[in-house]
């Protein structure tokens, strides 16, 4: 069996390494974009074979020790080692539903990154690139490790290239390394307090092991969901590390800052794939093998989940600086993904035996996991084009702009599509998710979630009068009357994520289909609290 998964994990790393050698700038942007697209590649070729599991399931997924029936478990490629015998830490990997859409949207933003990156990236090239393809193995590596010993190995690899990226080729003017320093060490931080849930968890499993799997499927019987302050305490140190890392209010206040100072391509991963680095956490771990200590916290989850929703929108309608709108419309964008979970976790056993309370918690689930994808879809696209503007204008003061919608008609179009898209215009990505968590929260958070529906509003709001209105419309500014309008490679960049947008909106299927498997998965070993 081919080992997919190290393959799109390590070849951006060998590529890194291979970059290190090459003489000059022109032959190593050239490089790093065309070994790029061999890890999309792999991860296209491999969530086409993962789609064609289809139910009734035929495989077996067996590795580490491990065999599990597909049809409660989901996942394939499984590749296992030993790496520290002594602790029990073994080098595994897998992928399902949850996982292969973010592994494939990674490999895609970082291609698109470093497209984009060639024509802007002038100064120290060579370590610029570098660092992006390391940051790809780090991303990578978490969505498919199934240790968590080499999860938290992963997590912590991101770390390192995204502080050099905002710190070295930040805007001067947005104080680049005191951004660079808050993003680390509030990162820092949640990853201090997730080592010690994973000390936890190996400590009271039985038999003791990292195995995410066996913790998952075993979790009923495992000593630390019988001990309250140990599950309670190991449950506390996981969310803290994914809730800054999406960020959930009031874990927030570094993402702005550096969204800010990032370079374009530092800011479309940061936002695109790094955030949902927490989200994936949410679902990965915290539901599976938490399932009680979940149920139990869900209501007050759900109302940091609100808060976020609503108060990332109001500050967002604040902004008068065009890059710091978007970074807090992720606060707002990402606050649905915890509603989701939130609204899954706060089923209790007797409604996890009723069909209807069911299927309502994997709409939830659903759709926070295409929330996540749409939005790294959306607003990768929407920091591209900040970027582009900015790049134009040297500004990016909103009040300074006006009747770019006439003076440069394809940008904006195409800021037209994103900002209809990410308010939630039925027919394009970001409806189809945020519509199905919705849908979901109302059988379980009815209250939360008529509050949240606010938050949609205030989104409509600031993207119509801070955005379409304050850019597009109105009349041109004479310093602005011989602007230009996007160049082709500009428009290459954009176009598979404005394909995207259509794709999702119009045809969700293709991907909800593979995320119903892992829900479904998740959803059976809630039952077993």
């Amino acid at each position: 069996m081919i080992p997919y998964l190290s393959l799109i994990t390590f070849i951006p790393l060998l590529g890194a390494i291979i970059i290190l050698f090459l003489p000059n700038d022109k032959a190593i942007k050239q490089f790093a974009i065309a070994w790029s697209i061999i890890p999309l590649v792999l991860a296209t070729v491999a969530w086409a074979t993962l789609s064609s599991w289809a139910p009734p399931y035929n495989f077996v997924y067996n590795a580490c020790g491990v065999t599990i029936d597909s049809a409660s478990a989901g996942y394939t490629f499984g590749e296992c080692a030993p790496w520290i015998s002594t602790l029990g830490i073994q080098y595994h990997l897998g992928a399902d539903g949850l996982s292969m859409p973010l592994i494939w949207l990674t490999t895609l933003l970082t291609t698109l990154g470093l497209f984009y990156s060639a024509k802007v990236i002038q100064n120290r090239v060579k370590e610029f690139f570098a660092l992006f393809l390391l940051l790809e193995v780090g991303m990578l590596g978490v969505f498919v490790s199934l240790d968590l010993f080499l999860f938290y190995v992963f997590w912590e690899i991101g770390l390192v290239p995204m502080y050099f990226l905002i710190g070295i080729w930040g805007h001067d003017t947005d104080r680049p390394q005191y951004a660079a320093i808050k993003f680390f060490m509030y990162t820092l931080a949640g990853s201090v307090f997730m080592l010690l849930g994973i000390i936890a968890l190996y400590l009271y499993s039985s038999p003791n092991t990292f195995d995410m799997t066996l913790l998952a499927a075993n979790q009923a019987n495992m000593p630390f969901s019988k001990d309250v302050l140990i599950s309670s305490l190991a449950f506390l140190g996981f969310f803290l590390a994914f809730s800054i890392k999406m960020p959930l209010f009031p874990f927030h206040t570094w993402l702005p800052d550096a969204h800010t100072a990032a370079p374009t391509a530092g800011s479309v991963i940061l936002a695109g794939i790094l955030l949902k680095l927490g989200g994936y956490g949410f679902f990965r771990i915290l539901l599976p093998i938490f399932p009680q200590v979940s149920q139990q916290w869900a209501f007050w989850i759900g109302v940091l989940a609100v808060i976020s929703i609503v108060y990332g929108a109001l500050v967002a309608m604040a902004q008068t600086d065009f890059k710091r709108l978007v970074a807090y419309s992720s606060v707002n964008h990402m606050g649905f993904v915890i509603l989701g979970f939130a609204a899954a976790a706060a089923l209790t056993a007797e409604q996890m035996q009723n069909p209807h309370y069911i299927n309502n918690g994997a709409s939830a689930i659903n759709g926070a996991v295409l929330a996540m994808f749409s939005h790294g879809v959306i607003t990768g696209g929407l920091f591209f084009l900040v970027g582009m503007l900015y790049e134009r204008t040297h500004t990016r003061e909103l009040a300074l702009f006006g009747g770019f919608g006439s003076q440069i008609p394809v940008y904006g179009a195409l800021l037209l599509l994103t900002s209809f898209a990410s308010l939630g215009l039925p027919g394009l990505a970001g409806f189809v998710g945020e519509f199905m968590v919705m849908n979901g929260a109302y059988s379980t958070l009815t209250l939360l979630a008529f509050i949240a529906v606010w938050g949609i509003v205030f989104t409509a709001a600031y993207f119509l009068w801070k955005i379409i209105q304050k850019i597009l419309l109105g009349n041109v500014s004479e310093q602005w009357a011989k602007l230009p309008d996007l160049k082709g490679y500009e428009i290459l960049t954009l176009a598979p994520l404005a394909v995207l947008m259509f794709a999702i909106g119009l045809f969700p299927n293709w991907i909800l289909d593979t995320i119903n498997t892992a829900s479904i998965a998740i959803l059976e070993y809630m039952k077993r609290m």
